[in-house]
């Protein structure tokens, strides 16, 4: 434990330099500078070990020092962004939804959930929701609070309002609507252009998957998930 405090707190002391030659200008002495007369040629002796009594990194240790340090930052970044930490979650929605944020947020899952419940007037909508789209564009958090309830938008994939009939479509930064299918509605990811079935007859797709949720919160979900895999 204490090895792994050091190890984090050396890349972290690299992490303030831009690049290996503004880590070599911070270790030369105006002594240094003073006989020399060339800076550059100064940072070159002192990673020769000419120069310089105290340790000097080498470059390739000064930037795996400096990526560990930038892999952890990030880590942390992205444990502050997700809007269902620290959260207590009863309801089974919401836990798979809190269970796929992060895999949604680094892009390697792209899953379209199915809701079905009644809007603020009490009447009944539907629609299709690109996950990874309303993470990106959206605070979450109160849907993960309970503040708010997640539902369907006529900015979504597919929106349905029962009552009004009005009914609505658009493409996603991560899915193609096919509404001519013969079938039903169908979506294509863009990423590696696979169908996902969300028909009732139809099987979900490859790289997919169907699972109903039981929930006291809304009329009717599903998740339809998906694996993003690059084309080659």
């Amino acid at each position: 434990m204490e090895e792994d405090k050091t190890a984090a707190a050396l890349d972290s002391s690299v992490s303030k330099f831009q690049s290996y030659e503004d880590y070599l200008s911070s270790k030369l002495t105006a002594l240094d500078l003073h006989y020399l007369e060339d800076e550059e040629m100064a940072r070159q002796l002192l990673e020769l070990g000419s120069i310089g009594g105290g340790e000097v990194l080498k470059r390739k240790e000064f930037e795996k020092r400096k990526a560990a340090a930038e892999a952890r930052r990030h880590s942390k970044s992205q444990q502050k962004t997700l809007a269902s930490a620290g959260k207590e979650l009863k309801d089974n929605f919401l836990k798979a939804l809190a269970e796929r944020e992060e895999p949604h947020r680094n892009g390697k899952m792209a899953s379209i959930l199915f809701i079905r419940d009644r809007n603020a007037r009490g009447q009944e909508i539907s629609g299709y929701i690109d996950y990874s789209h309303r993470l990106q564009i959206e605070d979450c958090e109160p849907y993960f609070s309970g503040k708010k309830k997640f539902l369907p938008k006529s900015t979504d994939l597919s929106f349905l309002n029962w009552e009004t009939e009005h009914v609505c479509s658009r493409d996603s930064p991560n899915y193609h609507v096919i509404d001519d299918n013969p079938s039903g509605m169908v979506f294509k990811n863009k990423i590696d252009r696979k169908i996902v079935d969300v028909t009732p007859k139809g099987p979900t797709g490859d790289s997919s998957s169907c699972t109903p949720f039981k929930t006291d919160l809304y009329m009717q979900v599903v998740i339809f998930d998906h694996i993003n895999r690059r084309r080659n």
